[in-house]
């Protein structure tokens, strides 16, 4: 008598069971390590229109409130990061108040936010990083609550 080889029917729908198991749990684990390291886009890009401000600051002892100051050219409204993950806003600047007899004053300071976009809004716990003058270091969930130690 000869015999057949090869695999049952039961075999190989117990292999596409596996398969598929380790797929559901691989998937999602795999997009999230993904989200998780396109986050330096953010703060790359943060850190270094920072350092350009600060540039900026050092030579004209204000700070710049256009792109083309910060060397990219006639731009207006937001730029996108080097990996187009996020999107950032135009700088925030506030202007120096010279003391007073009855007040202190307050020294001139700047910040830049960038703000997910496309498919990096999936990363909910990390959707905004903002980086200001003081070097103070922020990030916001997709609702606005402080995510700062989770995501810097």
């Amino acid at each position: 008598m000869r015999t057949h080889k090869g695999f049952t029917l039961v075999e190989l729908v117990v292999t596409m069971l596996i398969a598929a198991i380790l797929a559901a749990v691989a998937i999602p684990a795999y997009s999230n390590y993904v989200r998780k390291a396109h986050r330096t886009d953010a703060k790359s890009t943060l850190l270094d229109l920072a350092s350009l401000e600060e540039r900026y600051f050092s030579t004209n002892n204000t700070y710049s409130s256009t792109w083309s100051d910060l060397g990219y050219g006639t731009v207006t409204g937001a730029i996108t990061s080097p990996a187009g993950y996020y999107t950032i806003a135009v700088p925030t600047i506030v202007a120096a108040v010279a003391p007073t007899a009855t007040t202190a004053g307050t020294p001139a300071s700047f910040s830049f936010t960038a703000t997910a976009t496309g498919n990096q809004t999936a990363d909910t716990n990390c959707n905004s990083f903002t980086v200001s003058s003081g070097g103070a270091r922020t990030a916001m969930n997709s609702s606005s609550v402080d995510t700062t130690s989770s995501c810097w």
